[in-house]
């Protein structure tokens, strides 16, 4: 069996790694060293799964050395302003050649790089891919069927991958993207925020079904434009990702916006969380990215505003409003 390392002890990372410890020798690294000792311990990641049972094969570390050593695969899931120092910190640890997977769905501020791309900074000869979809961690350790897909520029290592992840009712599938479905990725937590903020303040299904559609027209326009390809943004990295993401209670991006449409203040709703959502830092790096390649994101845009304190909520409804509609094919 596969030696596989997860860097990372979130929601997401401990999921993961819950599920391929039914494929392969599955090592955690946690910074918290009682989420540690939770996991060896009681099977369970108290911090941020509290009552969901994990995989008793699973162990976890707080080492680094102990988690990397050894491992044939390694799997990223540190937020995305972590990613740079803990991959700083992986280095001396790392196996020449091993496949990296990240999947963190973000971007990093200042550089506006992709977690792949930072990866690929710190580690040039190793393949370097994605795991991303329609991924509600909660839903899966209940046993609920979802599904992901697996993207890797090299088909091969794709279907190798494909094998570690899957499980009975989580399916893998391969896809050559890895442009596309990491920026769809990190863009559809933007819009999640967006329709969070129209539940809020009460706005009804229509509005959500447009903030969605127009929403995903919005990330498979810089997504295309970054070099991703467009069938992409229809699939599970795209409009599955997006729907889940936008539409569920057990969403931290729509979360944040729900409480930005009430009218909170974005520091009292970081205060309050336990766990990062991407959106927030991502954010100003899409508006960066926006400029850079010429495309319109007016819900994107409006998202910013507010998240920056530089509008409210119904002020940035009356900005998109007073955008000018073409043909649905165009920007706007």
């Amino acid at each position: 069996m596969l030696k596989v390392g997860i860097i990372g002890g979130g929601s997401w990372g401990t999921t993961v790694a819950s599920l391929v410890a039914r494929n392969a020798h599955a090592t955690l690294w946690a910074r918290d060293e009682q989420t540690v000792k939770d996991i060896n311990e009681h099977h369970q990641n108290k911090k941020y799964l509290n009552g969901f049972p994990l995989n008793k094969s699973l162990k976890a570390s707080n080492s680094l050395e102990d988690t990397l050593s050894d491992a044939d695969v390694i799997v990223m899931a540190v937020p995305s302003q972590n990613y740079r120092s803990v991959l700083e910190n992986m280095k001396p640890f790392v196996r020449p050649w091993i496949p990296i997977v990240s999947l963190t769905k973000g971007l990093e501020q200042g550089t506006c790089l992709r977690m792949t791309q930072i990866v690929e900074n710190f580690f040039p000869e190793h393949p370097v891919g994605v795991l991303t979809g329609p991924n509600l961690a909660k839903e899966i350790l209940q046993g609920q069927a979802a599904a992901a897909v697996i993207a890797m520029e090299d088909k091969n290592i794709g279907k190798a991958l494909q094998k570690i992840f899957s499980t009975g009712l989580f399916r893998v599938y391969t896809n050559n993207d890895v442009i596309g479905c990491e920026v769809a990725g990190a863009l559809k937590n933007v819009i999640a925020i967006a329709a969070g903020m129209g539940d809020g303040a009460g706005a009804g299904d229509n509005t959500r079904a447009t903030v969605i559609t127009r929403g995903l027209s919005e990330l498979s326009r810089l997504g295309v434009a970054m070099g991703g390809k467009r069938r992409t943004f229809a699939g599970l990295a795209g409009m599955g990702d997006l729907l889940a993401t936008c539409i569920s209670p057990l969403s931290r991006n729509r979360s944040v916006g729900i409480k930005l449409g009430q009218g909170m203040k974005i520091d009292e709703i970081i205060a309050e969380m336990s766990m990062v959502a991407e959106g927030v830092k991502t954010s100003g790096v899409v508006i960066e990215l926006a400029k850079r390649y010429g495309v319109e994101m007016p819900i994107a845009h409006e998202v910013y505003k507010v998240v920056n304190g530089e509008g409210t909520m119904m002020e940035s409804f009356r900005g998109l409003i007073k955008t000018q509609s073409g043909k649905e094919s165009e920007p706007g």
